[in-house]
């Protein structure tokens, strides 16, 4: 079983610091299946390369009870040498540092981005491999992957269901190991050890900045907890902050405290008409609304001629859902129906389906957002989808002190992150304008209070 972990960061050779590992010499260790043997069969300023093969040992697997079919199949079987649930443990017993983010030399490097490449030779897959695509793009990964033959020499045999796989990001590397922790035993679809409530813990920890939003993310939980339900129930409720039944409560009503603090003074109406109108004057024909919920902005739209393409996209294909039915779209006519879409997807990886708008916008989409995750979503937004515009509104936290019943500190949903002040958001929107070639205005809207300002605020970013 192999993996190879690849950078041209230069020094390149910056790679042994961050995985505790001394490019110089080969190093092996004992684990509980198996011997483990590291090496470095590149290591120049330009590029480093680090190798780990793993022996698995089957006959010593079936000793100590592990499972099988019985008979020859326990011996003889594919585990040695197929990427799988061995190789997720011997990445967190040998890079636990690197896995969650520390090095002692370079710590300052543990917290970058670099260029990573993997290269797995083996990994099972059923069907035609496109699993592999639909759990690493969305990630941001560059996916190549090839169908090994079962045996070359009896092609009446038929397809193997293995794949060699090549990954290549820029991220940083606590982020890929984690990654590969999670999705490599889901891939596979197999476990060599008990699967209980404690992989809930681990699944949560090395997933929790990216698998909520994934937009496989129900298909890995169910595939990493061998699809036991209950299981996948409290993964899931752990990563949202809620159980599934309370989530889908809250996005049911409109009685949420957002809706009800904002409610009184029409804010939403106000929100959709000002986006709708710049839209218009910004003169785009094509929009797309990312974050777009139950497609209240999409449904304003739909109604003017003069967008001639709408997507909407959501990571809750229950929202898509409730969008879908508000929209009517099995009901419009045929012309009308051809100009909209609705698709699941996450807002902090890059989707080649969000390119080439005239203009996007994320409404009340960003405080919902890790802050963390925030530069993710501004390069999926503006660096790989980059529309002409830009319109991205978030609420005003100095205008909170104008609603009744407001706590000092408290934030008007329970899901937001954080909610920022005029020049917080000022600060953050004129980085991102200049970092990506944009002009960006602001505008406010609702009732402006002279002293606090008005309730949420808009940001407009044109190229």
């Amino acid at each position: 079983m192999l993996l190879k972990l690849t950078t041209t960061h230069q020094p390149a050779t910056d790679l042994g610091y961050l995985l505790a590992k001394n490019p110089a010499r080969v190093q092996s260790a004992e684990l509980s299946f198996g011997q483990a043997h590291i090496c470095y069969p590149e290591a120049s300023a330009e590029r480093c390369s680090l190798l780990l093969l793993l022996e698995v040992d089957p006959v010593a697997l079936v000793r100590r009870g592990g499972d099988g079919d019985g008979g020859l199949t326990q011996y003889v079987n594919d585990r040695p040498y197929v990427a799988s649930s061995f190789l997720a443990v011997a990445l967190a017993q040998l890079f636990s540092s690197a896995l969650a983010g520390r090095s002692r030399d370079r710590p300052e490097l543990a917290a970058t981005a670099i260029p990573l490449g993997v290269e797995i030779p083996v990994l099972r897959c059923g069907g035609d491999g496109q699993r592999l695509r639909d759990c690493f793009e969305p990630l941001g990964y560059t996916v190549e992957i090839q169908r090994l033959p079962l045996d070359p020499q009896f092609p009446e045999w038929g397809e193997s269901p293995y794949f060699s796989l090549q990954l290549q990001t820029t991220a940083r590397l606590s982020e890929v190991l984690s990654q590969l922790y999670v999705l490599l035993p889901a891939i596979d679809g197999d476990k060599h050890y008990y699967v209980g409530s404690d992989e809930v813990d681990k699944l949560v920890a090395r997933g929790g900045d990216w698998l909520a939003s994934h937009p496989q993310r129900d298909w890995i939980l169910s595939a990493y907890l061998r699809r036991q339900r209950s299981l996948v129930g409290e993964a899931l409720g752990k990563l949202l902050g809620t159980g599934e039944t309370e989530l889908e409560q809250a996005s049911e009503t409109e009685g949420s405290d957002e809706a009800a603090l904002e409610r009184r003074i029409s804010l939403n109406d106000q929100r959709m008409a000002a986006i709708e109108e710049h839209l218009l004057r910004l003169q785009a024909r094509s929009v797309l609304d990312v974050g777009c919920g139950e497609g209240r902005l999409l449904g304003r739209l739909l109604k003017q001629r003069s967008f001639e393409r709408l997507l909407g996209i959501d990571v809750s294909s229950l929202a898509l859902q409730r969008a879908a039915q508000r929209l009517r779209l099995e009901q419009l006519p045929a012309r009308q129906r051809e100009r909209i879409e609705l698709a699941v997807g996450s807002l902090v990886y890059r989707d080649a389906r969000m390119a080439g708008f005239d203009a996007a916008c994320a409404i009340e989409v960003i405080e919902h957002i890790d802050a963390p995750r925030l530069a993710a979503f501004e390069r999926s937004l503006f660096e790989f989808a980059r529309p002409g515009a830009v319109l991205i509104s978030t609420p005003n936290v100095e205008f909170n002190a104008r609603f009744a019943g407001m706590r000092p500190g408290q934030l008007r949903h329970r899901d937001h992150r954080f909610e920022w002040t005029r020049a917080e958001f000022r600060d953050w929107a004129t980085a991102v304008a200049q970092r990506h070639g944009y002009q960006v205005e602001f505008h406010p809207i609702g009732e402006v209070d002279p002293d606090l300002g008005p309730p949420t605020q808009l940001g407009i970013f044109v190229r």
